[in-house]
């Protein structure tokens, strides 16, 4: 089995400490270890990553334009709450980015890149689903989402896009434990990446666009 360890690397270190940060945080809250409304400590947090609390003021001023924190008045900073309603306009937004993504990847990544996501698929096929944890298997998500964001080659989309990934991968973690049929969520990925990898840009569109319309239905269905 590949390590889960694997899913967690990034192919973009964070250079500096306000970087590191602000990875390390934002992961922290796409993944609802902050939850959604708890205060934001940043000495706790500064002491827990091993950095000072500028960095990490930076990073929540940054993580505060993503819409994963926000500060009121003299009262502090806070994880923002994490809103279903929010599931119609995230989708209505990703539906039309994350296909034109996935298009663009195919067309135009270089070889070095295709190879590198066509590796990705072959450890994501050879994972046990059931023997790692469902937190676990988020980060396989995400990585696999940022990694075709990369590729696609226009860093206007790739920002745009990790926000809003990152804002519905919040939804899911909010209803992780009650979906069904998680490991095909995940297993669809290996379809997407291999369609991009050989550059078969309209199957890759495809894939992408289904991906995202299933993720709203099976949220739709359990709540």
């Amino acid at each position: 089995m590949v390590a889960v360890t694997a899913a967690r690397h990034d192919a973009e270190q964070p250079a500096s400490l306000a970087d590191r940060a602000y990875t390390a945080i934002q992961d922290r809250l796409i993944m609802l270890d902050i939850p959604p409304m708890a205060p934001i400590d940043d000495a706790a947090l500064a002491q827990s990553l091993g950095v000072g609390r500028t960095p990490v003021r930076e990073a929540l001023k940054r993580l505060e334009v993503d819409r994963l924190v926000i500060t009121y008045p003299r009262r502090g900073t806070f994880a923002t709450g994490v809103d279903i309603t929010d599931l119609a306009y995230i989708s209505e937004i990703r539906v039309q980015l994350e296909p034109l993504a996935a298009r663009r990847a195919a067309d135009n990544a270089t070889k070095p890149v295709r190879t590198d996501l066509a590796e990705l698929a072959d450890a994501i096929q050879h994972i046990d689903a059931a023997a790692i944890a469902r937190h676990e298997l988020m980060h396989w998500d995400l990585r696999v989402h940022r990694a075709i964001y990369r590729a696609a080659g226009n860093p206007h989309l790739e920002d745009t896009l990790v926000r809003y990934n990152n804002l519905a991968t919040r939804i899911f973690c909010l209803f992780l434990d009650r979906l069904t049929h998680f490991d095909r969520h995940i297993a669809e990925h290996v379809g997407l990446l291999r369609a991009i990898a050989e550059g078969k840009h309209t199957e890759a569109e495809t894939i992408a666009r289904d991906h995202v319309t299933g993720f709203e239905k099976a949220i739709r269905a359990i709540i």
